[in-house]
């Protein structure tokens, strides 16, 4: 796989071929002095459960693993908290207005995107919503659907980093 920064051949600021490696994490400039450094981007991931021990997970409407069960979640954006990301993904995705949220863990992560590997940082959290919570699928979530928790399948979920989150979600979460 390549190097994210193997994408950049020219400096952005003053258009310089002499856009070189400086360390594992950056590409600096010769002629300008401009350093970029390569950073993750911040994503997140909801456990929605509800007072049934039900989990809300969503079908991917779209590449990658479209088709495969996914978590409501999705990249932060500029200038927004990752609580406020989160909550703005899990609305998007499925229409819920999420108000209880607690972090739980994250993984770094590698997305590929457009054919461009993005590195992440997925920050995990878990959402209590009452029994008679409902959802419908919107934005990128082809499909909403509950399930019992005892029958979550890591297997069944696409992405890798989703897979992993539910695999340890299972091992460590105390769901009352």
């Amino acid at each position: 796989m390549k190097h994210p920064l193997d994408m950049f051949a020219y400096c952005p600021i003053c258009g310089s071929k002499q856009f070189v490696t400086n360390n594992f994490k950056s590409k600096r400039c010769k002629d300008c002095g401009f350093t970029y450094y390569a950073n993750v981007c911040a994503a997140t991931a909801a456990f929605i459960v509800n007072d049934r021990g039900e989990i809300l997970v969503v079908r991917r409407g779209k590449e990658p693993a479209k088709g495969t069960l996914d978590l409501p979640g999705g990249f932060v954006d500029m200038d927004e908290t990752v609580e406020e990301g989160m909550r703005r993904e899990i609305q998007e995705e499925t229409g819920i207005h999420a108000t209880k949220m607690e972090y739980l863990f994250s993984f770094p992560n590698q997305y590929l995107y457009s054919g461009i590997t993005v590195h992440t940082i997925d920050m995990d959290f878990l959402v209590r919503v009452p029994a008679e919570t409902r959802a419908r699928a919107a934005d990128d979530a082809a499909e909403c659907m509950w399930i019992p928790i005892r029958h979550l399948q890591p297997k069944e979920f696409g992405l890798t980093s989703i897979r992993r989150a539910v695999e340890r979600f299972l091992e460590v979460a105390r769901i009352e």
